[in-house]
């Protein structure tokens, strides 16, 4: 199970959300690229970056930060981002940066044929992010929730090649609530593409419930409040969820 520490950026800062809501901004760092460095250090695996005003624009808006980090870190692990990305342009841009993975989002809800296209020409770096509330997939930085059910939506987008699926409950996202488990697992379990956990991250038995059911398909889960409040101390997590890969738990 791998722990991904996820840094939204607004306005250059590096922020959480609470359910999505811009409105609803804590500021953790006006630094990303020192955050991201210490995510590194702190022992992670890979990055989840998100380009909140992008998301909200529908084109990128924070891409000197975005280089920065990708700079800072990139040659150390992989970096996955979402948030604005509406063409191919944008994803071959970000890619030749030496970004690992590019997250189509709402334009995949919108846009079938964009993502079947990305997916065609940039071939194990195009991760769909499935953004749900109450089984209904919401799009435009959750600003809207659409008819679509998120296992029919699952199950059509992995016919089109993607890497994998970050499925997010934006119902608990920020809100240290804990993991959806079941939804997360009914996901996991009616696709074949490994899928990554996001929204409502809590505390270490998170990580256990999680770890239970990465036989089934979950791969991952991004990490964000939690790590930064200190309600979860993301190497003791991380450590955690290597025992368990170990059989030590």
């Amino acid at each position: 199970m791998q722990l991904i520490p996820a840094i939204d950026l607004k306005d250059g800062q590096c922020v959480r959300l609470k359910q999505g809501d811009m409105d609803q901004t804590t500021v953790f760092s006006e630094n990303p690229v020192s955050m991201a460095r210490y995510w590194v250090e702190q022992g992670a695996r890979r990055l989840h970056l998100v380009d909140l005003n992008g998301a909200f624009a529908g084109k990128p808006r924070n891409v000197e930060t975005i280089r920065e980090i990708i700079e800072e870190v990139g040659n150390k692990i992989p970096i996955q981002l979402g948030g604005g990305i509406r063409d191919l342009a944008t994803i071959e841009h970000y890619l030749d940066s030496g970004l690992s993975y590019v997250i189509i989002g709402t334009a995949a809800v919108k846009n079938p044929g964009f993502l079947m296209e990305a997916s065609s020409a940039f071939g194990g770096h195009i991760i769909v992010g499935i953004d749900a509330k109450n089984g209904k997939v919401a799009t435009d930085g959750w600003s809207k929730l659409t008819g679509h059910e998120v296992v029919d939506l699952a199950r059509k987008f992995e016919g089109y090649g993607i890497e994998s699926i970050i499925y997010t409950d934006i119902g608990r996202d920020g809100m240290l609530q804990g993991i959806n488990i079941d939804a997360t697992v009914r996901l996991a379990r009616a696709v074949k593409v490994p899928v990554i956990a996001s929204g409502g991250l809590s505390n270490l038995s998170d990580i256990d419930a999680l770890c239970a059911i990465e036989e089934d398909g979950v791969e991952g889960v991004i990490c964000g409040r939690a790590i930064y409040s200190g309600d979860l101390v993301f190497s003791d997590a991380q450590a955690r969820a290597d025992m368990f890969s170990k059989g030590e738990v």
